[in-house]
């Protein structure tokens, strides 16, 4: 048993760095670290991040899984339907969100190409607002928190989830900061009027038509 707990207490450490070091590899302060450095080398930062991000990624998924254990919660009974709910609104949230978001910029291709950078993955560098953008801000990461939790729930899956939903939700504000930053006042005005995760913003404005 006691083996148990130093295994769930290396897998937290294990996903808090991971999270910590990716954070740190695309602040603002390292991204103007790498483009003072490296004028035309800065284009490869987010291809080569990615390309880190994904390989690193691979051993301590192999480490979560090997901690599989009975389930501590099932979506059982009449909860199967929330979780059907869950799924269905992440998955109409990704495909809503690659609509209008420019995976060639998040994949880092498009930067390799010219000598400016993008914050946020938007097609053109410039803010969008547009279907799925004007219902939430962040759409891709409330269809992560809903799949994330969406799923029976063993020890480790609890410790990954709590640490993926902290980090999401810190990296966010982080994210929003930058953006507010590139944007000024047209980002301050999106904010008021969109919500960040959920459609509060937006479902009152419908009613308020009524």
């Amino acid at each position: 048993m006691q083996d148990r707990w130093i295994s769930y207490f290396l897998l937290a450490v294990m996903w808090t760095a991971y999270c910590a070091i990716h954070s740190l590899l695309i602040s603002p302060s390292m991204l103007q670290g790498v483009r003072k450095r490296y004028p035309v080398g800065h284009r490869y930062h987010r291809l080569i991040f990615n390309i880190f991000s994904t390989l690193s990624l691979i051993p301590i998924v192999v480490y979560t899984l090997n901690l599989k254990a009975p389930p501590l919660f099932t979506w059982e009974g009449p909860l199967r339907w929330l979780q059907a709910l869950f799924i269905l609104t992440g998955i109409a949230l990704i495909v809503a969100g690659a609509a209008h978001y420019d995976f060639k910029e998040f994949l880092g291709l498009s930067q390799i190409s010219r000598s400016d950078t993008c914050t946020g993955i938007g097609a053109g560098c410039e803010l969008n607002t547009a279907g799925i953008l004007g219902v939430v801000r962040h759409p891709w990461y409330t269809a992560v928190f809903l799949l994330l939790w969406a799923r029976d729930l063993d020890p480790a899956a609890i410790i990954v989830n709590t640490i993926l939903s902290a980090y999401i939700l810190i990296g966010t504000h982080l994210e929003e900061s930058k953006l507010t930053a590139v944007f000024g006042t047209a980002y301050r005005d999106y904010q008021r009027n969109v919500s960040m995760f959920l459609p509060v913003k937006w479902l009152r404005s419908k009613f308020d038509r009524v």
